[in-house]
């Protein structure tokens, strides 16, 4: 038997330490295991960065001693699902379960915003509030007896409570919040969730590592059937990014002039300029989907150029932030995001 399957000098203890454990080991497994050397009073299973420890206590210090000397001394191995088992006494006389769930640290934040509606705090709001203190990945949001809720992903534990010590109790900025809503406090605990499952980018749900991910236009405006006008006919979906198509392009466009022209509206965060079947497009975000619309308002049909040259025809794009990480001259693509 290796001597490094067991500690032969450890002070023997109540609690059995468990290593190696297979992916999600149950408590039954563990106990299965463990019950013949004595009576099981506590367990603590998924324990690690590889959730492949535990830890059993038993009622007596005897019945503990019993069973890490079997497997000492033992040909047969302990296994749980054919995997071998790593036994030693633990370092702890107990095991302590004083947190509740939402009290053990994780990457993931549950977050109930009191006082409000889910119309009055927009994703976009949640993702500035919570970037402050690092990178968020995601974003859930949703409708519970509790009011309406968030799940804040962080890289880390330590990213995500920085976080809550910082804006528990605390109220979202005014600015931030509609002219008629007074406040707006945050209540957090920590979400049993480690990686969140976003299907799609809307305004309920965003994944800030995938930009390709699809987005569910009638999810970003919030509604489950398209909207029509007067005429019966399908309403554009309205985004804050405007693709533009330019027709009769006689003279050079570059991201300068395309940059010169659209921040006449508001602030221009990030421009894209490509090439596709044959013509020159160019994709411009704004901040918000209300300056994106005045200024495809204003400058539908509008030529950048006089004598009719280079007429930008525009339309909503799908995406709602641009991927923008170069910037190149010289080439079909050329890209230019703000400071």
């Amino acid at each position: 038997m290796s001597s490094s399957q067991f500690r032969y000098t450890q002070t023997p203890s109540k609690v059995v330490h468990l290593r190696n454990l297979p992916w999600e080991c149950v408590e039954e497994e563990l106990i299965d295991l463990c019950k013949r050397f004595g009576k099981i009073v506590n367990t603590k299973t998924n324990v690690g960065a590889n959730r492949n420890q535990a830890f059993v206590e038993f009622a007596e210090l005897n019945q503990a001693i019993s069973m890490v000397s079997y497997y000492a001394s033992s040909s047969e191995p302990a296994q749980i699902r054919g995997k071998t088992i790593y036994i030693q006494y633990s370092n702890r006389h107990e095991i302590v379960n004083n947190q509740s769930p939402g009290e053990v640290p994780g990457n993931v934040l549950l977050v109930t915003f009191e006082g409000v509606e889910s119309h009055h705090v927009s994703i976009d709001v949640i993702h500035l509030v919570f970037s402050a203190f690092g990178f968020v990945h995601k974003i859930a949001t949703f409708e519970k007896a509790a009011g309406f809720q968030a799940l804040v992903q962080f890289t880390d534990v330590e990213t995500a409570s920085a976080a809550r010590s910082a804006l528990d109790g605390r109220s979202i900025p005014k600015y931030l919040l509609p002219e008629h809503v007074a406040s707006c406090n945050l209540r957090m605990s920590y979400s049993a969730h480690t990686d969140l499952n976003i299907k799609f980018q809307s305004h309920r749900s965003r994944d800030y590592t995938n930009p390709y991910l699809p987005v569910n236009h009638t999810a970003m405006d919030g509604s489950m059937q398209p909207a029509l006008g007067a005429d019966g006919k399908k309403v554009e979906t309205q985004s804050n990014v405007l693709l533009a198509l330019i027709e009769n392009m006689q003279y050079a466009v570059t991201v300068d002039v395309l940059h010169t022209v659209f921040s006449a509206y508001g602030t221009v965060q990030k421009i894209a300029i490509f090439e596709k079947n044959g013509s020159t497009q160019a994709l411009i975000q704004y901040s918000d989907i209300a300056t994106a619309a005045i200024a495809k308002e204003a400058l539908e049909g509008h030529c950048i150029y006089d004598g009719g040259y280079c007429k930008l025809r525009l339309s909503y794009s799908r995406h709602t932030d641009l991927n923008v990480k170069v910037h190149k001259i010289g080439c079909f693509l050329e890209l230019w995001e703000r400071d």
